[in-house]
């Protein structure tokens, strides 16, 4: 049987079963927020491979992230300083995927989570 494609519909369907989330866009690319907190988007910095995702986590998941599974997960130099990991959404697995959304998810909605990814507001 041949692997699904995984892409941002995918991500949008997953990411819809949690409380609260909802379809937006973040930086004119389409996006999923929590309570006006973004949890992940397409990447709209040019730095991202094609048919990736950027989703929302603190830095020590990020590292065991990367560390786990360099070719699934990874960062370029625009996202270092960014509480966020860059996913090939051709590279991950449907499970992996929901369970990475959960942990965005616990991220975002944590009290005294940040509200935006950047570092500084613009």
């Amino acid at each position: 049987m041949p692997r699904s494609t995984i892409n941002f519909d995918t991500v949008r369907d997953i990411a819809l079963t949690l409380p609260g989330v909802e379809e937006s866009t973040a930086y004119g690319v389409p996006a999923l927020k929590v309570h006006g907190k973004l949890l992940a988007c397409v990447p709209a910095h040019r730095s991202a491979e094609p048919a990736s995702l950027v989703v929302r986590v603190d830095f020590d998941d990020r590292a065991e992230l990367l560390d786990a599974d360099p070719a699934v997960y990874y960062v370029t130099d625009h996202y270092v300083g960014y509480s966020a990991v860059l996913v090939r959404l051709s590279r991950v697995n449907r499970d992996a995927l929901r369970d990475l959304l959960g942990v965005a998810y616990r991220f975002v909605t944590r009290k005294g989570a940040p509200h935006s990814p950047a570092r500084k507001r613009h």
